[in-house]
């Protein structure tokens, strides 16, 4: 059988005719193997990460099989290890699989053992190196299908969807409005086996009830006054793909039973009709609640919550992942500018920290509609924050809630830059108000505003 590179094995042995005669046994198996006849020479090829694979005999000189092992997980080297050992040393053996060996083999070896074990171990290997570069990829990406961002939080999502997107799960995407659910439910359809079957939005506040039922479920000829054909709901029209219902918890609670039935049996009758429609679908909900209070409130019924949140998946909001906001900001600037034929080259400073700092509480939608805005009006070769048309901040937004065991610094850091959002990026009027010159706010901000470096590709 033939291995890649992710099949290569080395075998560490004091002993030459053990670690020859496996080296020809193994290679005839199709195995690529080199050998190493003491623990130092082993170190030193093991370093070039180039094994799946590493069989140590237990008694080497210079240094031995457990040493080997130590090594190789202090410096992070993934290379699956079998520790191959004599009777008296069993327990040395055993206390390495305790520590993440992946097994131990007696001298004299069972050969047979030593096959079916190999291939086990060397899927191990490659799934969790596989595992490690995809987290890698993640970690680089900016961009992640329609979505854009490099923050923690946006990266935990990426990740949710690489895991969540083969399954057949159903998932309950929540964040304020704004944040971006659909492309979320978008990005999990397309990273799925259903990517070639149709995507199926509906807005479920977008309705009335008795509208949105038949936009669900669909109606045969007669139904009601005006139905002159039958029509399929987004249930049907989603077969062999992705269901995606938006603001779920605008729907009416009989909605609710109705379609939690439907969620369960995959099976439905349009609104007049009498057999049942078998559908394969996979649906993806969201709602800009707070989930708990929904519940609370009775908007979203228990039954049907648990049945969709079998993978929740939260979305923070604008003011959480700051590190996103100067990404996003480059990539609407040069869509719209673009668009509209501007030239215009940039932002200057100070719109940087106005939206690095400004609460957004229209999240990405409300970045994206200023930017445009200003590129639109924009006189200058520069957006300056001016230019985005800061709004009079609300009154909630004018206080500043301290948590009991904030430290100093993160009541004055909060302080700052709500004072600093207050104004609109004002750098001259908060200075004032927080009793500071220009010179000195500067510097705050500069320390304050959150910026996540991007990881290398």
């Amino acid at each position: 059988m033939a291995q890649t590179a992710d099949g290569k094995l080395l075998i560490a042995d004091d002993e030459r005719n053990v670690a020859e005669g496996l080296k020809a046994l193994l290679s005839e198996e199709g195995y690529a193997v080199e050998t190493a006849t003491d623990g130092k020479e082993a170190w030193q090829k093991v370093q070039t990460g180039e094994y799946g694979l590493v069989l140590a005999d237990l008694k080497m000189p210079g240094m031995d099989g457990l040493e080997l092992f130590a090594h190789m997980r202090e410096k992070g080297i993934d290379s699956e290890i079998i520790i191959i050992t004599g009777k008296g040393t069993v327990a040395s053996a055993v206390e390495a699989m305790r520590e993440g060996a992946y097994d131990y083999l007696m001298k004299p070896l069972e050969l047979e053992r030593l096959k079916a074990l190999i291939p086990k171990a060397l899927d191990k290997y490659n799934v969790r190196t596989a595992n490690r570069q995809l987290q890698k990829r993640l970690e680089s990406l900016t961009r992640y299908g329609e979505m854009l961002g490099q923050s923690e939080e946006m990266r935990q999502i990426y990740n949710i969807i690489e895991a969540v997107a083969p399954s057949n799960a159903s998932v309950l995407i929540s964040g304020e409005s704004g944040t971006g659910k659909e492309l979320v439910a978008r990005a999990i359809h397309q990273k799925s086996p259903r990517k070639k079957g149709p995507f199926i939005a509906l807005n479920c506040g977008a309705f009335p009830r008795e509208i949105l039922e038949n936009e669900l479920f669909g109606h045969e000829k007669g139904a009601f006054t005006g139905a002159i054909a039958e029509k399929a709901g987004c249930f049907e029209l989603a077969h062999g793909g992705t269901l995606f219902l938006d603001e779920v918890a605008e729907m009416e609670p009989d909605i609710q039973v109705k379609f939690l039935r439907a969620l369960e049996q995959r099976s439905f009758r349009r609104l007049g009709g009498k057999r049942e429609i078998e559908v394969d679908i996979r649906v993806i909900a969201a709602t800009n609640k707070v989930v708990e209070e929904a519940l609370k409130q009775g908007k979203i019924r228990d039954d049907l919550y648990h049945r969709l949140a079998v993978i929740p998946i939260p979305i923070a909001p604008m003011r959480d992942r700051a590190g996103d906001i100067r990404l996003l900001a480059d990539e609407f600037l040069r869509r719209f500018v673009k668009d509209n034929g501007k030239e215009i080259k940039g932002f200057t400073d100070a719109a940087y920290e106005y939206m690095e700092t400004y609460r957004w509480p229209g999240n990405v939608r409300e970045l994206k509609n200023a930017i445009e805005r200003a590129v639109i009006l924009a006189k200058s070769e520069r957006i300056d924050f001016s230019d985005l048309q800061p709004r009079q901040i609300a009154l909630d937004e004018q206080e500043v809630h301290v948590k009991v065991g904030s430290t100093l610094r993160d009541v004055e850091r909060q302080v700052t830059l709500k004072t600093f959002a207050f104004t609109g990026g004002d750098h001259k009027k908060t200075a004032k108000i927080l009793g500071l010159t220009e010179k000195e706010l500067r510097s705050r901000l500069t320390g304050y505003i959150a910026r996540e470096p991007v990881a290398a590709a």
